[in-house]
């Protein structure tokens, strides 16, 4: 028997929420315990007008008020990535320009010391070379027991990455490219089962033995993927989820067997047998309680001026724990974009944030699971 979910809809479209300030173009979402008061809270990042970045600080359980973290307009882009890049015990912030800006910025917290419109102090980590920075990651993947940041640079079509330096907030940061090509999408996984995180990036895994990168194509149609990686189905093995975020195409689980760095012995299934529109949320969550991670995928309703996909769906595909998946269509109607999994409430069961791109916007809106 399928289990029944109850959720409760929270949306600024009915006042149960603020109206996120800025721009009709929403890019960026993350969620995180940004004040380490043990509740989660949410940012989110537009274009075209100011603020360009927002954090919905949830300052009492269910009770939200909109602190500007950057005032400016720059143009972010979709993304970002949050780690404690100065070693001060709290997380910032890393976003980057869209197709227009070619500067990557990092926030530095003010912990404690926060007030609604006093904006974040932001840094440099790198200019120029090329536009549009989709997506950043941060891990540690040689090994060293430090925090890097991996950045996609599309206008300069290369994959870099980058030591946060001793002092952060000096200058841009040292950078080397890991990969040259088109790509979107990061994730991290061990998946050769050494001990230790490697990168997977636009269709590939990327790993750093002897001072040098190497990287494995597992699927060449997915190059610029939302993507998700865990051991899915017990057997001490990394399977990896991929899914088109901003093109048509299979939301699609990988396997391996034995050696992972020769893409012949990658695998792949076909979750839901139809091909998704835009699906550019993508996660796992253990969301009947059983112990096992599912997924959660998500469509795009609008990216253009027209009403694109009116009904765009939202799944959760729960997971047997054998290999096999049983997808459960939770909502339609709605522009999931960058949308996030995470226990919003605080009563251990996983949430859903929706933030759309360009639907009804500005926008926010929240289900809570109940049970």
């Amino acid at each position: 028997m399928k289990p029944q979910f109850l959720w409760k809809h929270l949306s600024s479209a009915t006042g149960d929420l603020p109206v996120p300030p800025g721009s009709d173009q929403q890019t960026l979402c993350l969620v995180a315990d940004l004040d380490r008061d043990g509740r989660m809270d949410i940012l989110i990042g537009c274009r075209n007008a100011p603020p360009a970045l927002v954090w919905y600080r949830q300052e009492a359980r269910g009770k939200w008020r909109v602190y500007v973290v950057e005032a400016a307009s720059i143009p972010l882009e979709a993304g970002g990535a949050l780690a404690d890049i100065d070693g001060d015990g709290d997380l910032d912030i890393v976003a980057g320009g869209d197709y227009r800006h070619d500067t990557l910025y990092w926030w530095e917290n003010p912990y404690p010391r926060y007030a609604p419109d006093k904006p974040w102090k932001h840094h440099l980590v790198k200019t120029g070379e090329g536009v549009k920075h989709h997506d950043q990651l941060f891990g540690d993947f040689d090994g060293d027991g430090k925090l890097e940041l991996v950045f996609w640079n599309q206008g300069a079509g290369k994959l870099f990455w980058a030591p946060i330096p001793k002092d952060p907030r000096a200058d841009e940061w040292g950078r080397h490219v890991i990969f040259e090509g088109a790509g979107e999408g990061l994730a991290k996984a061990d998946i050769d089962g050494d001990g230790r995180d490697e990168l997977l990036a636009g269709g590939r895994w990327f790993d750093y033995e002897s001072h040098r990168w190497t990287h494995t194509l597992i699927d060449p149609a997915q190059s610029e993927p939302r993507i998700a990686a865990a051991d899915l189905d017990g057997d001490g093995q990394i399977e990896v989820v991929m899914v088109p975020g901003d093109a048509n195409g299979r939301l699609t689980l990988y396997r391996f067997r034995d050696d992972p760095h020769r893409t012949e012995n990658w695998s792949k299934t076909d979750l839901l047998r139809q091909e998704v529109v835009h699906g550019h949320t993508l996660a796992l969550a253990d969301f009947d309680r059983d112990g096992k991670l599912d997924i959660f995928c998500a469509e795009m309703r609008r990216w253009t001026a027209d009403d694109d996909n009116p009904q765009a769906r939202a799944w959760i595909l729960l997971n047997s724990g054998k290999g096999g998946f049983t997808p459960i269509q939770i909502l339609s109607g709605y522009d999931w974009h960058e949308g996030r999994v995470a226990d919003i409430d605080g009563n251990g069961m996983p949430d859903l944030v929706c933030k759309p791109y360009n639907w009804q916007t500005p926008r926010l809106d929240i289900w809570l699971l109940m049970r």
